[in-house]
């Protein structure tokens, strides 16, 4: 049986050029980088070049470049560490269709500082964008975290840094984080706008385990850890160098490779939508029209009528095609999907949507093998 994989917002395969670094510095660089002897020093100057590496790729300085463990772990020191570096009470205003990675962290921050940080949730419209001008009236009310998805996980809605910026302005006393982990190597940015992105090397081809914090413009940071003086003494430990070697080829070549993926992705996502509209009658696009030239090229998220996401997401891995039911974070979840239900869209039609997300090695065959598939399973469901 042929498979088919269109869940590349989970996750990535590990690209050759970067296995081949990992590789490499595994055998040529084995110290540890906080030694002062040569193999120590070897190992540094690796960790020191992929900064550099990163940095160059992403358009920011060296020292703005933090590695964590991933993006997660990178969202809770964004947000838990600008919390605690500042003083007096403050607003964490964030987005319901957060990743699970910001919105529990935004709760537990909440919960643990009480009346000193005032959890405020903006209204999103139909395609999951924010409210703005409820924003304005936000930070109106004094200092506050502003943090805000660039590219949604499940439905591919893109919010500009620079929109959300243009209602910040210049002042000291509101940070802006934005969640970016979807948007590398999908869309070109400019992170000049924020003072902290969180970016996975795995979502570009690079290896689980290694994440990038951005924190730009000296934003007051407090370590989550401690234990040693790694990484400017945000993120203490012995670095993972063989892996954060791995992660800035990854990212370099993504961010490359860019406008590629995003001609090829519009193309077959168009294929993909046409097709599974003549297959499935009453299929429903959810999110961002196809059209709407601030989405993801590669994301859709659609619903079948009178299914279960979850039901449906088994039975067409059982056929060959493998999508997911919201984000492969959440997959433990029985609940529909917070995205969809903060649309506005209603449980029943939330409770059967699927997302479908393109890869860089997807084509055009992929697009009709899995159309076909899902026409045969839904038509076994009904």
């Amino acid at each position: 049986m042929s498979r088919v994989h269109l869940d590349y917002n989970a996750t990535t395969p590990l690209r050759p050029e970067a296995r081949a670094v990992f590789l490499e510095v595994l055998d040529s660089a084995a110290g540890n980088p906080s030694s002062v002897h040569h193999s120590g020093r070897a190992a540094r100057a690796v960790v020191d070049d992929a900064r550099a590496r990163v940095a160059d790729a992403l358009g920011v300085d060296e020292d703005a470049i933090v590695f964590t463990s991933g993006g997660t772990e990178a969202n809770n020191l964004a947000l838990f560490g600008s919390l605690e570096a500042l003083e007096g009470p403050i607003q964490l205003i964030t987005t319901p269709v957060e990743h699970a990675a910001v919105l529990e962290p935004a709760r537990a921050a909440a919960e643990r500082w009480g009346g000193r940080v005032r959890l405020r949730l903006l209204t999103v419209d139909a395609a999951g964008r924010p409210d703005l001008d409820e924003l304005q009236a936000l930070i109106a009310e004094g200092p506050a975290l502003v943090s805000i998805i660039a590219a949604n996980n499940e439905i591919g809605t893109v919010t500009s840094y620079g929109e959300i910026r243009a209602i910040l302005g210049e002042r000291s006393d509101l940070i802006y984080h934005s969640d970016s982990v979807q948007l590398l190597g999908k869309r070109r940015f400019d992170l000049s706008a924020v003072d902290l992105a969180t970016f996975s090397a795995h979502k570009v081809g690079g290896p689980v385990g290694v994440g990038i914090l951005v924190r730009r413009r000296k934003t007051p940071l407090a370590p989550r850890l401690f234990g040693g003086s790694q990484e400017a003494a945000l993120r203490p430990g012995t670095e993972n160098v063989a892996a954060i070697a791995a992660a800035a080829c990854a990212v370099d070549l993504a961010v490359q490779e860019t406008a590629a993926f995003e001609t090829m992705t519009a193309a077959r996502t168009g294929q993909l939508w046409t097709g599974l509209r003549e297959a499935i009658p009453g299929i429903q696009l959810n999110g961002p029209a196809l059209d709407d030239p601030r989405r993801l090229t590669n994301t859709l998220n659609v619903s079948a009528p009178l299914q279960d996401a979850r039901t449906l997401v088994v039975k067409l891995d059982l056929a060959g095609l493998e999508v997911s039911a919201g984000s492969a974070c959440a997959s433990g979840s029985i609940e529909p999907s917070h995205v969809l239900g903060a649309l506005g869209i209603d449980p029943q039609r939330a409770a059967a949507g699927i997302r479908i997300s393109l890869g860089k090695s997807t084509t055009e065959e992929d697009i009709h093998t899995a159309v076909d598939k899902l026409r045969r399973t839904l038509g076994e469901a009904s």
